[in-house]
């Protein structure tokens, strides 16, 4: 099992096999992953970005991001497979991104921040469910 560390180790890296390939792979300079892994990387036409050295708080925000998926999505969802787990990201970070409000940009919605502002009539406002009824988006009604 394993072998990562040996030296002299080869591999044939690969394209990537995920339907959504990420462009950027942020990782910490901790050798934990080993060789075996830096060269399916290689080969997934992934960009690698390290985090500097000594800073702490470089992934805050990526730590902070990941806390949310595991709070506010999978501890309330009993995932069986991959596919599963790819949508109910998939509509969680839409959610994330298009309807739940941000306090690091004063309550604002990320997919709106540079959008203007226009009053409403009396238009109602209802309620639409996400992710089965875990969370709701609040909209004017068309």
């Amino acid at each position: 099992m394993g072998g990562g560390g040996r030296a002299g180790h080869q591999c044939t890296p690969g394209p990537c096999l995920l339907p959504d390939t990420p462009d950027f792979l942020v990782l910490s300079n901790d050798r934990k992953f080993g060789t075996q892994f830096a060269c399916i990387v290689a080969g997934s036409r992934i960009e690698v970005l390290r985090t500097p050295v000594r800073a702490p708080r470089a992934n805050a925000v990526c730590e902070r991001f990941l806390g949310s998926i595991r709070r506010e999505c999978l501890d309330h969802h009993l995932v069986l497979h991959e596919r599963q787990l790819y949508r109910v990201l998939r509509a969680y970070c839409a959610y994330f991104n298009m309807a739940r409000p941000h306090q690091g940009i004063r309550q604002a919605i990320p997919a709106t921040t540079g959008l203007a502002k226009t009053p409403h009539a009396a238009v109602p406002i209802v309620s639409v469910p996400v992710l089965g009824d875990l969370h709701h988006d609040y909209r004017r009604a068309a």
